[in-house]
């Protein structure tokens, strides 16, 4: 009997375990959200295009998700254990559309080697995303 009911038990616990998965692996979105509009506002106050661009790629990284068009791998990822990246996760294709214009916007500000035209870009990044997070 004792048996039957441990096996009952982890059974149950397996279950459970198991039907919490898609709500984990959905991610936060505004979470997500929230982490690129910081990461593009350090971009957009930063000093030298090196710490220009590597705030964009944390943004852009925390947007496009580990399997993302722009994502790099030797930069952080700030948004790695909030979920796939805010693209990704975002259910509302309104939504996915602008984080997408807000994507490409980083990716652009990526190959400008001007720091005052960078910082101007990361700044509406920062802009359009904190517009996003506090609906």
């Amino acid at each position: 009997m004792k048996y039957g009911l441990t096996r009952l038990l982890g059974a149950s616990m397996l279950v459970a375990a198991v039907s919490a998965l898609p709500a984990a692996a959905a991610g936060n979105v505004a979470t997500e959200i929230h982490t690129a509009a910081l990461h593009a506002g350090f971009s957009a106050k930063s000093s030298t295009i090196k710490m220009v661009h590597a705030h964009m790629h944390h943004a852009l990284n925390c947007l496009v998700g580990p399997k993302g068009m722009g994502f790099d791998s030797s930069a952080l990822d700030p948004c790695k254990n909030q979920g796939n990246g805010a693209i990704v996760d975002a259910t509302s294709a309104a939504t996915k559309q602008k984080l997408e214009k807000v994507a490409q916007m980083l990716r652009m500000g990526l190959t400008d080697n001007t720091l005052a035209t960078a910082k101007a870009t990361a700044a509406k990044a920062e802009a359009e995303l904190s517009g996003m997070s506090k609906k």
